[in-house]
């Protein structure tokens, strides 16, 4: 499991699971899901859309599928086959933005093929390795900055670290309403897009 960027950089990452547990219950009670749910991390503030102040704030937000808990930290798709034209935009749009982290992932398979097919090592050494794979994989997508972000990690502190234990989640109303807000926000003028129509 894995937080990417825009950038296709790994910023989190989870190794070491074996598919004991589902992906929004890791997630839910990992380290970064708990500051997430406590208020504890450096995020930053809720903020309009573009074009879009009369919708209000909206808390910057983690894309993901409908295997996570819905969250106002974390926009899922709406659930459900016969959805109202606007829900399924939200869908699509949130699905697009998805692909970032699909992608992420297929750089760094392709790059490392060895991903591909079954590792003969010791579990714990299998975990270094993926977790080798994707540190080399963000070094390699810009060269130029890995001097820069080498610095930026030692000065905060910052690496990327596995994902903590785990506890459950549910769904609230206030997150259902910024989710609201966002797919009202892909509906409008201001935040659609001109193919968005077509693609649903």
């Amino acid at each position: 499991m894995a937080l990417v960027d825009a950038d296709y950089r790994f910023r989190v990452i989870h190794v070491g699971d074996y598919g004991r547990s589902s992906d929004g219950g890791t997630f839910g009670n990992s380290s970064l899901g708990i500051g997430l749910e406590n208020g504890s991390l450096d995020v930053p503030p809720d903020t309009s859309l573009p074009g879009a102040a009369a919708l209000g704030n909206v808390p910057h937000v983690l894309v993901a599928d409908a295997a996570f808990p819905l969250k106002t930290y974390m926009m899922r798709p709406f659930p459900g086959k016969h959805l109202r034209h606007d829900l399924r935009i939200f869908n699509y749009r949130l699905s697009r933005a998805r692909m970032v982290v699909e992608c992420a992932f297929g750089i760094l398979a392709t790059r490392w093929r060895l991903l591909y097919r079954k590792i003969n090592l010791l579990p714990e050494n299998v975990d270094s390795l993926v977790i080798a794979a994707c540190i080399l994989h963000n070094f390699l997508l810009n060269p130029t900055d890995n001097v820069r972000l080498l610095e930026e990690a030692e000065q905060h502190g910052r690496r990327l670290r596995r994902i903590g234990p785990q506890r459950g989640q549910r769904t609230s109303a206030e997150a259902m309403s910024v989710r609201d807000k966002f797919s009202r926000y892909f509906n409008s003028p201001e935040g659609s897009v001109p193919w968005q129509d077509r693609m649903v």
